[in-house]
């Protein structure tokens, strides 16, 4: 990577920065209703190699596109819809939050795959964050760089997502599964028994936070809330077991999920 970045940019690169891909042991949907996740960190990393420069333009080059290199400047940044945005996305939230962030040059190489539900974007967002952070010296605990990392999906790529995949991508580890309140952001890492092996299947099904199947159930969930006059599903307990009954079918079913979901995942956690 050292002699890829020399090559594309003429230059040593002056920080290196990763994060890894995540996956969810349990607790599905149940994020952005503000309840309980257990995702684990994965071995396969997204790596960013980077190296300040003057002014605002921002060079990024890819591994996997070796022929190709990406421009733009910081402060004029403007969705083009392709992974360049969540370039663009980085600086212009951390510029939105106070940040001073320069122009600089980047290549970015990963193993995570790519739309198969390991968030791919938020290692790719975070590891920005993290390179980003060194390089200009940004003043970010973990925890606001998830929280910046998620911003990106939210008010620049448009993905109306949890906090689940940013925090599990910031703090959680491979051998410590991370048991994430959504709602307090209280975390507890939660280690796993050392005769586990956990394997991942891709289901060959491709995955987007901003294609319209999420947002849709997003958006159910939330109408089911406005119904039942409810700040989160989370906050749905048996007794309303009647009112949810009387839901439309679809929304109906988006509660009785998130209501079984939450108590399993804490359940989940303490057996390990």
């Amino acid at each position: 990577m050292a002699s890829s970045f020399a090559e594309r940019f003429g230059g040593e690169p002056a920080v290196v920065a990763s994060a890894p891909g995540r996956v969810n042991l349990i607790g599905e949907h149940t994020d952005y209703n503000e309840g309980w996740v257990l995702p684990l960190a994965l071995p396969q990393r997204t790596v960013v190699h980077m190296c300040p420069r003057a002014g605002v333009t921002v060079r990024v080059a890819s591994t996997a596109y070796p022929d190709e290199l990406e421009t733009y400047a910081v402060g004029g940044e403007r969705r083009r819809g392709g992974r360049i945005d969540y370039v663009q996305g980085a600086t212009a939230v951390a510029c939105g939050a106070g940040f001073a962030v320069g122009g600089f040059d980047a290549l970015v190489s990963s193993t995570v795959p790519v739309g198969a539900g390991l968030s791919s974007s938020a290692a790719l967002t975070v590891g920005l964050l993290r390179a980003l952070r060194h390089a200009f010296e940004l003043a970010l605990d973990d925890v606001a760089l998830a929280h910046l990392a998620r911003q990106v999906e939210t008010d620049f790529i448009g993905a109306q997502i949890g906090i689940m995949d940013q925090m599990a991508v910031s703090l959680a580890s491979t051998d410590e599964a991370l048991l994430l309140d959504c709602r307090s952001l209280e975390t507890a890492l939660v280690a796993l028994p050392p005769a586990v092996d956990l394997v991942v299947i891709d289901s060959g099904v491709r995955h987007a936070h901003a294609d319209g199947a999420y947002n849709q159930r997003r958006q159910e969930c939330a109408a089911a809330c406005e119904q039942l006059g409810l700040p989160a599903l989370r906050d749905v307990t048996p007794a309303l077991r009647e009112r949810v009954d009387r839901l439309p079918p679809v929304l109906a079913r988006r509660v009785r999920h998130v209501l079984s979901e939450n108590p399993v995942t804490l359940v989940a956690a303490a057996l390990f």
